[in-house]
């Protein structure tokens, strides 16, 4: 497929800037991939369509404030520092993307906080933005992780549009957060209240999780026009032997699965072994990148919020629901007032 197939107009009010004051507070479209119906639902809908013992798979990353703001020395520019991931503990290693970063050389000096006591040195360009920091600091690891993630924003998108705020260090966090290491969210979880959850337990409803920590490709478009020659970013994930056998369980039992998010399907479908929806442990990296057309052979099911054009997420839903029913899907949603974006509302794809 090409990389134009996924582009569409969409307004910036279009958009949504905040959460809805409770987390289940959304609406629900309900796309039926063999048929293309579309249904009209709100989000506390979502358990109409499963049964007792069907496994809702979640994302437990947790989002870390990744978004820096540093001072060039000598000159005194101000520079974007957007953190990906931490190389190395002891020489206080981070491989990071600069903005602008036409002015960052290595050897240059970046100086955090309004009183600049956080040094860091550029000692390596690995992409045109992408830097290697080493930061200046002598206390121990933990505290000195502390220090600088409380010099940092959480990472909402930049096409959302508004300032960040202090609130958004938990909107745009699940309510299972666990595992550190992401900068962006899941944000199909971003639903899930505990009032939801409770729902579910009375329901029977099972859940498990997987550990998908989501890097840059949450906020970039694919960069060629044919998608078999696109390439992405390496993402960290982890799927440990409680969630293999409670998936292979609902396998062998043929109880529903629900895919909660592009991210937990991908992490699924990078660890699926053989033709019968099997998974297996697995510790590592993936930069399985999923375009229609593709055959799902581990979930019959997936929560997706609206994404933008052009985005791998958008990719992969339409990949699950069937590019035709999926862009069709997103004509109605367009129409009918439905919020995109990480904020927005929610589409669930069954069969």
């Amino acid at each position: 497929m090409k990389l134009s197939q996924f582009k569409f107009s969409i307004s910036p009010e279009k958009i949504a800037q905040y959460p809805p004051l409770s987390r289940d507070m959304c609406k629900l479209m309900v796309l039926h991939r063999t048929t293309g119906k579309v249904e009209h639902k709100e989000f506390i809908n979502l358990l109409d369509y499963y049964h007792e013992h069907d496994l809702f798979i979640f994302n437990n990353t947790r989002v870390f404030p990744a978004r820096l703001y540093a001072y060039k020395e000598k000159t005194g520019a101000r520079i974007e520092v957007f953190l990906l991931r931490e190389l190395n503990e002891e020489f206080r290693l981070w491989d990071v993307i600069v903005d602008p970063a036409r002015k960052i050389r290595i050897g240059n000096k970046l100086f955090f906080g309004e009183d600049g006591s956080v040094v860091a040195e550029v000692i390596d360009n690995t992409t045109n933005r992408g830097r290697t920091l080493r930061f200046l600091y002598d206390g121990d690891h933990e505290e000195f992780k502390q220090t600088l993630f409380k010099l940092g924003e959480a990472p909402i998108p930049k096409y959302i549009g508004r300032d960040y705020e202090a609130e958004d260090l938990e909107r745009y966090q699940t309510i299972f957060a666990e595992e550190e290491g992401a900068v962006g969210a899941p944000s199909a979880g971003l639903h899930f209240s505990k009032q939801m959850l409770k729902r579910m337990e009375i329901a029977g409803i099972d859940t498990s999780f997987v550990t998908f920590h989501i890097g840059l490709n949450q906020f970039q478009s694919a960069d060629v026009e044919d998608l078999s020659k696109n390439k992405t970013d390496s993402e960290q994930m982890r799927i440990d032997t409680t969630c293999v056998n409670r998936v292979n369980e609902a396998r062998e039992k043929e109880q529903r699965i629900l895919a909660i998010g592009t991210s937990t399907m991908r992490a699924l479908e990078t660890a699926v072994v053989g033709t019968y929806g099997r998974i297996k442990e697995y510790d590592g990296w993936t930069n399985k990148f999923i375009f229609p057309p593709y055959e799902f052979r581990v979930a019959d099911s997936l929560l997706v919020n609206f994404h933008l054009p052009m985005t791998p997420q958008l990719m992969l839903a339409a990949a699950f629901g069937g590019y035709e029913n999926t862009m069709k899907a997103y004509e109605k949603a367009l129409k009918k007032g439905y919020k995109f974006g990480p904020y927005g509302d929610a589409m669930l794809i069954v069969n």
